[in-house]
């Protein structure tokens, strides 16, 4: 493999490990944000007072879930575009 076949391995595969990173929080925040919206839902129901509170954060609770895939997609739809992008002006084998 030349030393520009290499060069550009290398920076792809810096672009996808920095992607991944920051890809991989936002999908944790997410998860996370999905888990104490459900969690604190559930307590809600336990009072009457608290119970259209608990609805609320289940229909929310529901919208986080449609984002899990969502920040999936963007994030292959970034890396792609990347890739194409390099191996566009990627230069001529010798």
């Amino acid at each position: 493999m030349s030393k520009e076949a290499n060069e550009l391995k290398e920076k792809i595969n810096r672009y996808e490990q920095f992607f991944k990173k920051r890809y991989k929080v936002l999908y944790t925040l997410n998860d996370f944000i999905i888990g104490v919206l459900f969690f604190v839902g559930s307590f809600f129901f336990f009072f009457d007072q608290l119970e259209p509170a608990g609805i609320w954060l289940f229909a929310i609770g529901s919208l986080q879930l449609l984002i899990r895939p969502t920040i999936r997609l963007i994030h292959d739809v970034h890396y792609r575009r990347h890739i194409k992008h390099q191996y566009r002006y990627q230069p001529p084998a010798d």
